[in-house]
């Protein structure tokens, strides 16, 4: 029943999209519907992770549409006429991929899209349940899609941008290249600093519990202990039974962790109501963990580089504490 009410609901915003058309989008000037007249090279980025690679690696040469906006869940996401039309008048998609954009093909067939998808993933080395797995999409439902939480995945993502863009804009290559390599350099610079902020940290201490399962790639490059989470999935959609949530009580007593974090892009209250039961502290409000989005624009947290720092500092603090 639910796919059949999205592919009713494609086919309704299709549709609109032609209303939407006629009388104009209301993007900012920044949009890739506002672009496809200039010089700037029009592109739609999903994720605010993406579209925060694309600037960086495309700089002034595009113009980016984002389509999940800050704080919002991409595992419940639902794309609308104007993300539709955006996606029509644009030259390159850009996706994060693993599967995590399940509503990415639909719109952009409804679109009539005509230039090319990036996948940003490609190249990447997948994991499942804590262990690494092979490459590409073949399973994506069975891989973790969280996968820019280890800056040398990153680094990968960005590597694909830089081609995908310069294949669209050849012109712009050089200049593409040069940013690839500025960029790349930021992403080291917060791999090290990460390492050495949890070489600080004692190994017993290095144990977290979060909303849903969104670090496993963080976890395992920085050597963590994941302890369990309050949502037990990769994505949003699940609920602890009072089996799970007795469980996941009893673990964090047993193993010693010392909180509970929830994330930006969720509710926190499950997550204080099982702080509350194992007796610990819950890290949330201004200190929750970026797992699914980035911070709001302008900030430091609105960055890809600024949101990692902001979560290595959250942990580090509270576990060392």
């Amino acid at each position: 029943m639910k796919n059949r009410q999205r592919i009713t609901w494609f086919a309704a915003a299709a549709a609109a999209v032609t209303v939407l058309a006629g009388c104009g989008s209301g993007t900012d000037s920044g949009s890739a519907s506002a672009a496809s007249g200039g010089t700037k090279l029009a592109v739609v980025a999903t994720t605010p992770e993406v579209a925060d690679f694309v600037r960086n690696i495309g700089g002034s040469d595009v113009a980016v549409t984002q389509i999940i906006k800050p704080n919002v869940d991409p595992h419940e996401f639902e794309p609308t006429p104007a993300d539709i039309q955006a996606i029509g008048s644009a030259k390159v998609v850009v996706k994060s991929g693993v599967g995590l954009e399940a509503w990415l093909d639909r719109t952009v067939e409804a679109a009539g899209f005509q230039g090319a998808v990036v996948d940003s993933s490609q190249g990447v080395k997948l994991r499942e349940g804590g262990h690494e797995e092979g490459e590409g999409e073949e399973h994506a439902e069975e891989h973790d899609p969280h996968i820019w939480h280890n800056p040398q995945n990153a680094k990968i993502m960005v590597t694909n941008i830089e081609k995908g863009l310069a294949t669209a804009d050849p012109a712009k290559a050089d200049t593409f290249a040069k940013n690839l390599g500025t960029y790349s350099a930021e992403l080291d610079r917060l791999d090290a600093d990460n390492e050495a902020a949890y070489a600080k940290l004692p190994v017993a201490d290095r144990k977290l519990v979060t909303n849903h399962d969104a670090f496993g790639y963080y976890v395992d490059r920085y050597k963590l202990q994941f302890v369990g989470s309050v949502i037990p999935s990769l994505d949003t959609s699940a609920e602890l039974s009072a089996q799970q949530l007795s469980d996941l009580v009893a673990k964090i007593k047993a193993t010693g962790t010392k909180a509970i974090f929830t994330e930006s892009s969720l509710p926190p209250k499950s997550a204080e109501a099982i702080a509350q039961q194992a007796g610990v502290k819950v890290i949330g409000g201004d200190d929750a963990l970026f797992g699914d989005s980035l911070g709001a624009p302008g900030t430091p947290e609105g960055t890809y580089l600024g949101a990692e720092r902001h979560n290595t500092q959250v942990i580090v603090s509270a576990l060392g504490g």
